[in-house]
């Protein structure tokens, strides 16, 4: 992308804050920081603003069907697209084609977008479940075709799942709440497993991997595959800053506190009204997997948690490594010191710190 479109988008995004007065200190505490690496504080001029309070999912589809939100997510898309950066992550020597599947038990219609290098090679594959705290985000955002492409580049098959979000629409065009998604994710590592000889994909070396909400995914499908017997089909699960406590601010998890407001702000209750509030009530585990027990997770697969340093999810990615050791899973956790939460899917903002985790990620799936 231009310097010049750069410019006018930043400029776009500035004037829709100024005139709809969509506040939010969560840059100023970014900005001011000192742990933050400078790079982050150089190129983050974007921040969410706060979210309201809903009674129920019904008055918060309704807010999310306004002209207002819509020319947020608007924004946001554009704003993925910034990094979407060609010399990090060339599409040269990489082949990318999008498939459609069906998604059981609904039998709806989803996408995967493919990535992999253009060669007849039997690759390993991370399946890539994108974040967006269930609710919204798509895989053929900017960022994340150049995320799906960093990975590639490790001679790696890439295939993203474009699942069903539950308040904003990715590409499926239905929105849903708990399970519709997880349906999906678990419904296309099952297509990657059967159609692995068409895919050149090596069945035996399948990776689930996935950024905050995609992380929640990445550990719900874990969950998800065990209780249906299925769970030898992955080799392993990589969640990169998991948004799975379901509750925020909490004791437990002290990052919940010292760094809400960078970036995130999760002082709030839309997560789990957009996901469904019943299963928080219930502390389901598929739906949030902090309520996960010992027996949840005893049998999973090797499972690597990465964390960022500065992220308010930080502490409940390490909770969950310390309940994977207490089940005696084969476990690894990482903390990226001095960034921010899910900042290596921005390509551009810190290189090193992106193909370092893309290089781990690969690594983690031929092992």
């Amino acid at each position: 992308m231009s310097k010049l479109k750069f410019f006018f988008i930043k400029i776009i995004i500035r004037l829709v804050r100024f005139f709809y007065q969509a506040k939010s200190e969560n840059n100023a505490k970014l900005i001011n920081d000192v742990r933050i690496d400078p790079r982050i504080k150089k190129n983050f001029w974007f921040d969410l603003p706060p979210r309201k309070q809903f009674k129920n999912r019904d008055e918060m589809i309704n807010y999310h069907s306004s002209g207002y939100i819509k020319k947020e997510i608007k924004l946001f898309e554009r704003f993925s697209e910034i990094y979407d950066d060609k010399k990090i992550a060339p599409t040269k020597g990489l082949k990318i084609e999008t498939k459609e599947i069906v998604s059981l038990p609904d039998n709806n219609i989803i996408k995967m977008q493919c990535i992999r290098p253009d060669n007849d090679e039997i690759l390993p594959c991370v399946y890539y479940i994108h974040g967006g705290g269930m609710e919204y985000l798509s895989c053929f955002y900017g960022n994340y075709r150049a995320w799906g492409r960093l990975v590639a580049h490790q001679n790696i098959a890439v295939v993203m799942v474009d699942f069903r979000n539950a308040t904003i629409p990715s590409s499926a065009p239905e929105v849903a709440p708990f399970p519709a998604g997880l349906n999906d994710c678990v419904s296309g590592v099952k297509w990657i497993h059967e159609n692995s000889d068409l895919l050149k994909i090596d069945k035996n070396r399948i990776v689930v991997a996935g950024e905050s909400g995609g992380g929640n995914l990445t550990l719900a499908t874990g969950m998800s595959l065990k209780k249906e017997g299925k769970l030898n089909i992955v080799k392993g699960l990589y969640a990169l800053c998991p948004y799975i406590a379901g509750i925020w601010p909490l004791e437990t998890n002290p990052s919940s506190i010292s760094n809400n407001g960078i970036f995130l702000d999760l002082h709030n209750n839309p997560g789990p009204i957009a996901y469904g509030i019943d299963e928080l009530h219930n502390k389901n585990p598929l739906a949030w997997p902090g309520f996960a027990t010992i027996e949840d997770v005893q049998g999973f697969p090797p499972t690597h948690i990465h964390v960022n340093e500065c992220d308010p999810l930080r502490d409940e990615g390490y909770n969950f490594y310390k309940l994977l050791k207490d089940a005696r899973v084969e476990t690894d956790f990482t903390e990226a010191k001095g960034t921010i939460h899910a900042t290596e899917l921005f390509v551009t903002m810190c290189p090193d710190i992106s193909l370092r985790a893309a290089k781990n990620i690969a690594k983690f799936c031929r092992s």
